[in-house]
């Protein structure tokens, strides 16, 4: 499957069809980014019931802490 992550195409697995298995494979905790997906921003609760299709595309932004 063919998907655009951060503005880049991606051929993913298509065991890697939902947002939290994509997730895991950038080895991202859940807690640390928010994701978007076709321009609409998904809840954490969604990630594991949303599934990714061919042409989507994915934005995800990754929270990093310091001082």
């Amino acid at each position: 499957m063919n998907i655009i992550v951060n503005g880049q195409r991606m051929e993913i697995e298509d065991r890697l069809n939902r947002v939290d298995k994509l997730l895991h494979s950038f080895d991202l905790h859940v807690k640390t980014v928010v994701v978007e997906l076709n321009r609409q921003i998904l809840t954490r609760e969604h990630h594991e019931t949303t599934h990714l299709k061919d042409g989507d595309r994915v934005e995800i932004v990754h929270f990093v802490g310091g001082g």
